[in-house]
């Protein structure tokens, strides 16, 4: 058994997505284009850029915007050239936190980054930090109340390399990188849809956070996320008394 408040910060964050659609669909853009860029414009040869688009799907974005996206990451089409940053810092109490960007200006992303970090009490690291304790995989959470033992089953035939219970009765799916799209059409195949699901930098130890510091490391996240040039923020804090 393992996690704390799992359940509760995924559906904060699922609801914090859902306030901020217009920005979503700017970063799925961006990873679209890129993704097209350096893989190529079909996404039966293209995992990455397969994975962007299924996940602009997900968020309702239409089809037109996913085409002009692939094109213009191709060359078919006029657009920004944007590059690929990741910065490693600090947050409260030394909690780790990685934050990936795309932008066509080096200069103000790496700016923004280390204002919010230093406004909302953590700073900015050096690369390699934090790094050594994500691990780079699939990940996919599912409900409390499903039926673990058939989850269990069909995800370790599909080719998942972990299964992990957490306290609160959710499921994580472990695969990794190149597997998580065969998995996750796997499992929905037979009836189980995540909760999330995405490729990410999943920490290997969690440090959780309650009270004033929970609220204080959430603030700092919360303005990373608000940055324009960034795409995901991964941190191995846990708050606790999340709604």
């Amino acid at each position: 058994m393992a996690g704390h408040s799992k359940w509760a910060n995924i559906q904060h964050r699922k609801g914090r997505q859902d306030a901020k659609r217009g920005q979503i669909f700017t970063r799925l853009i961006k990873e679209i284009t890129v993704a097209s860029k350096l893989g190529g414009s079909d996404p039966d040869i293209n995992p990455r850029l397969r994975l962007a688009m299924e996940k602009a799907y997900d968020q309702n974005m239409p089809k037109d915007n996913v085409e002009r996206a692939i094109k213009r990451g191709a060359g078919e089409l006029e657009g920004v050239d944007y590059m690929e940053l990741r910065y490693e810092g600090y947050g409260i109490n030394g909690a780790a936190v990685m934050v990936d960007c795309m932008t066509d200006n080096k200069t103000r992303t790496v700016a923004d980054v280390r204002h919010a970090f230093t406004k909302y009490g953590g700073n900015l690291g050096t690369d390699g930090s934090v790094s050594f304790l994500f691990k780079h995989c699939g990940h996919m959470i599912f409900a409390p109340g499903t039926d673990e033992n058939a989850l269990m089953e069909v995800a370790l035939d599909a080719g998942a390399e972990d299964i992990v219970n957490n306290d609160d009765g959710s499921i994580e799916v472990i695969t990794s990188p190149h597997d998580f799209v065969a998995v996750k059409q796997r499992l929905e195949a037979a009836g189980f849809k995540p909760e999330m699901g995405e490729v990410t930098m999943r920490p290997e130890n969690e440090v959780v956070f309650t009270g004033e510091d929970a609220a204080k490391m959430q603030k700092l996240l919360d303005a990373l996320e608000d940055v324009g040039d960034v795409q995901e923020v991964y941190t191995n804090a846990v708050m606790e008394g999340q709604d």
